[in-house]
C-alpha cells in the first residue's frame, strides 16, 4: 500500500471520476470532469488538499478537502472543507479513509489551515467524532417557505464568531459551479439572496447573507419554483424566519450535522455563534 499527495492532472481527475463511479453507481457530478476540474483546480484559494492510497499503481482510496476563507472571531483565516472521499469496494475495511484523513489534516495544518469542517449525515457523524477527533457543533436547521427569509439584523449576522468569508473572487468561483450554478440578487433589506436547484422542480435552495464587497447579481432567480428551502445555522438573536417553517423530519433524507476539528489549538464553539448556509458546503 502506497500513500501519495493528490494531484490534479487531467489523468488523475479521470481516475477519481472512475473511482467515484465504482463506489457510487449514481455518482452524478462526481463523475463529471468539468465539475471536478472546477472544484479541484479552479478555486482561487488553491487546489484541493488530500491523499490517495494505491495498491500496485491501482487507485484504492481517495480523500480531499477544499481550502476556503473563514471568518473566525472577526479574523480572516484559512480553513478546510472536508468533502470527497471514496474507497474502492475491493479495498474497504482496511481503515484507509482514517489514514488518508490524518495525512490530509497534517498537510493542511502545515499550510496554515486553522480547522477543518464538514457536514456529515447521521451514519457518518459518529465515525468522524470517534476516529478523527471532530466535534459535533449542531444539526443543521432545515426550513421551507416562500419569499425572503424574514427579518434579520445582517450586521449582527456578519459578526457571528464562525462564518465563511466569501471574498469576491471566491464567491464568483462558488457561484460558477458547473453542476449547479447559483444565482444571486440584492434584496430589499440590503442582503443578498442566493438560489440553486435542489433536484425537486418546485423547490429551490435559498439563503440570504450580508452583502459582500462584490457580488455578481443575476437578473432573476429562475422560474418554476413554488417554495424555497433554507438549510443552515443562524446566530442567536439575529432575527426571525417569518414565513419559513421547520421542515418535518419525515421529509428529510437524513439529518445533517456541522462538525469541526481544530488544527491549531482548542476551539470552543457553540451552535448559536455560527452562521452557516448551503453556499458553505456541497449540499446542492
Amino acid at each position: 500500500m502506497e500513500f501519495e499527495r493528490c494531484g490534479c492532472s487531467e489523468h488523475e481527475l479521470s481516475e477519481y471520476a472512475g473511482l467515484f463511479r465504482a463506489c457510487f453507481p449514481k455518482a452524478g457530478k462526481l463523475a463529471d470532469l468539468a465539475y471536478l476540474r472546477w472544484l479541484y483546480t479552479e478555486n482561487p484559494v488553491g487546489s484541493v488538499i488530500g491523499f490517495n492510497a494505491r495498491v500496485g499503481g491501482r487507485l484504492a482510496a481517495h480523500y480531499v478537502c477544499v481550502p476556503i476563507s473563514l471568518e473566525l472571531d472577526g479574523q480572516r483565516t484559512r480553513a478546510l472543507l472536508s468533502l470527497n472521499t471514496a474507497t474502492h469496494p475491493d479495498f474497504q475495511g482496511r481503515g484507509l479513509f482514517t489514514r488518508l484523513a490524518e495525512l490530509t489534516y497534517q498537510a493542511g495544518a502545515g499550510e496554515g489551515a486553522r480547522l477543518v469542517y464538514g457536514v456529515a449525515n447521521a451514519n457518518s457523524t459518529p465515525g468522524f467524532v470517534r476516529k478523527l477527533g471532530f466535534r459535533l457543533i449542531a444539526p443543521l436547521q432545515a426550513k421551507i417557505g416562500v419569499g425572503p427569509l424574514g427579518r434579520f439584523d445582517w450586521g449582527r449576522v456578519s459578526r457571528a464568531r464562525f462564518r465563511l468569508a466569501w471574498p469576491a473572487e471566491e464567491l464568483q468561483w462558488r457561484l460558477r459551479n458547473p453542476a449547479n450554478p447559483v444565482r444571486a440578487r440584492i434584496q430589499e433589506d440590503g442582503s443578498v439572496g442566493y438560489a440553486a436547484a435542489t433536484g425537486w422542480p418546485m423547490l429551490r435552495a435559498w439563503t440570504q447573507a450580508p452583502r459582500p464587497e462584490s457580488v455578481p447579481v443575476s437578473a432573476r432567480e429562475g422560474g418554476g419554483a413554488l417554495a424555497r428551502m433554507w438549510l443552515g445555522l443562524m446566530p442567536a438573536g439575529a432575527g426571525s424566519f417569518g414565513l419559513y417553517a421547520e421542515l418535518p423530519q419525515r421529509l428529510r433524507l437524513s439529518p445533517l450535522n456541522l462538525i469541526v476539528r481544530d488544527l491549531a489549538g482548542p476551539l470552543e464553539l457553540a451552535a448559536d455563534e455560527v452562521f452557516f448556509q448551503f453556499l458553505d458546503f456541497d449540499a446542492f
